[in-house]
């Protein structure tokens, strides 16, 4: 048998058709990942990678070999799992905030109980930072920068921040054509945004679309986003909410963006999947991690 970090090093690059991606899954350098390649071709004696400008290409030999053997890392670490906390070994716990959980994780979840029989999803909705081996948490989903201490966190969504309203306020309220037209209506506050530099909120837009004419901070505040996209949907005034929350109400037509899309919508934030690295090879957290990061590229797309 050929060395087991080689083994994993080859699947993770196979899987990415990255050095650099494989790296940074597995905590180690590219050229480390490179040195084991090439330690496993040499083994087996034949190339299984072949080097183009752009990445890399399988060749036959890795192509045919890639899928049994991520298959096969994945019953070992399901048996190393198994070995060290039989009776949890099918619970994985998510920390997760309210309004994500109920807005968008919730109505989604159906599908990994679809995809992973054998597994049982537990939601701790909270807005609490996770320690995670404290509160028994295996993985959270937080917004934010990106820097989390000590911890793995892999960006699953660059998030989009916009106006949104219900429909009938733009057909019984005032005029709302323009960023300028909001002088006329309610905002809608979230208060932790209001309250940090981490989260998109009113000012921060405001200031983004070129509009000094709207004060930032009049209009109701909410301690959840769900709470302030429900008083939107109830025509209450106009909420500023990330792309995330409000795509399955877009869609219904229970919300609509009064706005085309402009360049003050982007934001510097996004939702993470984050989890101590010791859990990377729990199988649990390899499947709602590629669950996830699936699920998040529909809502990229639209879906």
């Amino acid at each position: 048998m050929p060395p087991l970090n080689a083994l994993r090093a080859f699947e993770a690059a196979a899987r990415h058709l990255s050095f650099k991606k494989a790296a940074e899954e597995l905590h180690i350098t590219p050229a480390a990942i490179s040195q084991q390649v090439r330690a496993l071709e040499d083994h087996v004696g034949r190339p299984l990678f072949r080097r183009i400008t752009r990445g890399l290409v399988l060749t036959e030999a890795g192509a045919t070999a890639a899928p049994l053997l991520t298959e096969g890392l994945d019953r070992l670490a399901e048996a190393s799992a198994r070995m060290q906390d039989a009776p949890q070994s099918r619970i994985l716990t998510v920390s997760v905030a309210p309004s994500l959980a109920a807005k968008w994780l919730v109505p989604r979840l159906e599908r990994f109980r679809e995809a992973h029989p054998d597994f049982d999803i537990r939601l701790d909705a909270t807005n609490a930072l996770s320690t995670f081996e404290e509160d028994g948490v295996d993985v959270a989903l937080r917004f934010g920068g990106g820097s989390y201490r000590g911890l793995h966190a892999e960006c699953l969504l660059a998030e989009t921040a916009f106006p949104v309203c219900s429909p009938r306020l733009l057909d019984h309220g005032p005029p709302l054509e323009t960023p300028g037209d909001l002088v006329a209506h309610t905002l809608l506050h979230i208060q932790w945004a209001m309250d940090t530099d981490t989260a998109p909120n009113w000012q921060m837009w405001l200031r983004a679309a070129g509009v000094d004419t709207v004060d930032p901070s009049r209009g109701p505040r909410f301690s959840h986003d769900s709470m302030a996209v429900q008083a939107a949907i109830e025509g209450q005034g106009v909420a500023l909410a990330v792309s995330t929350l409000v795509v399955d109400d877009l869609a219904a037509g229970r919300l609509v963006r009064p706005f085309p899309p402009t360049v003050s919508e982007e934001t510097t934030f996004g939702y993470y999947l984050v989890y101590p690295d010791d859990k990377a090879a729990d199988p649990r957290v390899r499947a709602f991690r590629d669950w996830i990061n699936a699920e998040m590229g529909h809502t990229r797309g639209g879906a």
